[in-house]
């Protein structure tokens, strides 16, 4: 009696062209597209990153080193604002990428470009502090302030973003300013 043999079909193969990895494209294909941010419009959001970057860091100083009076609301109100200038330079960063810039935090390139002063070194009275911390606050405001309508020009959606960053930073120069400030006299 003869066996029958069962014949196998191989699982029929994807008609896709197979994927290639980035290196195997031409420059051309590999090239990114989309909108792309003129020079101009990069070097007004790397202002502002490095602002924000810098801020972020003499926040921190500030933190570690604030002592006196209202010292525990002064130490928690300069972590909201390191969170809030880590937070947006991410941000910038990262719509600097999406428009296909190059964003540059490097320790040096923030401390060679920033418009923010120098931090001074040790321990700081809070009401120090908070002078200080205002004073960087509306550096980094003022920056933002400058670039905004070339970039509203060139790309609303950077815009935006920079309205964001206004609002906050400018609510914390307020109410960090307010620590020190005394009443108007009626």
């Amino acid at each position: 009696m003869a066996t029958a043999t069962k014949k196998t079909t191989a699982p029929a193969r994807n008609k896709r062209r197979p994927s290639r990895s980035g290196a195997e494209l031409t420059r051309e294909q590999n090239a990114e597209s989309g909108f792309t941010a003129s020079e101009r419009l990069s070097n007004h959001l790397q202002r502002v990153l490095v602002d924000l970057i810098e801020l972020a860091g003499q926040g921190k100083q500030a933190h570690w080193n604030v002592v006196g009076k209202n010292f525990r609301d002064t130490h928690r109100q300069l972590d909201d604002i390191i969170e809030a200038a880590r937070t947006f330079s991410d941000t910038i960063a990262e719509r600097m990428r999406a428009l296909h810039a190059l964003p540059d935090g490097r320790s040096d390139t923030v401390a060679e470009t920033t418009t923010l002063p120098e931090f001074p070194q040790g321990e700081i009275d809070t009401a120090e502090v908070i002078d200080l911390v205002t004073e960087r606050l509306e550096a980094t405001i003022s920056t933002c302030r400058e670039v905004h309508d070339d970039v509203d020009e060139e790309d609303p959606t950077s815009a935006d973003i920079l309205h964001a960053v206004l609002e906050s930073l400018e609510q914390f120069a307020w109410m960090v300013s307010a620590e020190n400030r005394t009443p108007a006299a009626r």
